[in-house]
């Protein structure tokens, strides 16, 4: 599976993005999707993470109620929905992806993710 990240860019605080993770292969839906984010000087987190079917999220308590994640799995997309945007949000957003057996697991350890896309910048103005 190969990932491509996109979606990132400048935004004001409150604002809105959305973060687009396209995937290749046919075996999308087996996978387990986690968006990471990593700001400068800080160590790599987890954002949220999303079962093969969808039907089970995670959210880290940071962007509880402000960020939804979603996937698409006949376009082989994982989507990111950051809403009331904060300058702290700022970080180098990745998604990742780990082939999993039960269809209503996720991972939340970066670990457990054995691909990876290239990050795409987020960056929160005050």
């Amino acid at each position: 599976v190969q990932l491509q990240a996109s979606g990132g860019g400048l935004v004001q605080a409150g604002g809105s993005l959305r973060l687009s993770c396209a995937a290749s292969g046919r075996t999308f839906s087996t996978y387990a999707k986690g968006w990471f984010r990593q700001a400068p000087g800080k160590e790599r987190e987890v954002v949220a993470a999303i079962s093969r079917s969808g039907s089970s999220t995670y959210y880290a308590d940071s962007v509880k109620g402000r960020f939804t994640i979603s996937r698409d799995n006949a376009e082989n997309t994982v989507y990111l929905q950051m809403n009331s945007l904060k300058p702290e949000d700022t970080a180098v957003y990745s998604c990742a992806a780990a082939p999993v057996l039960n269809r209503n697991a996720y991972y939340i350890a970066a670990n457990n993710y054995d691909h990876w896309g290239q990050g795409t910048l987020v960056t929160v103005s005050s």
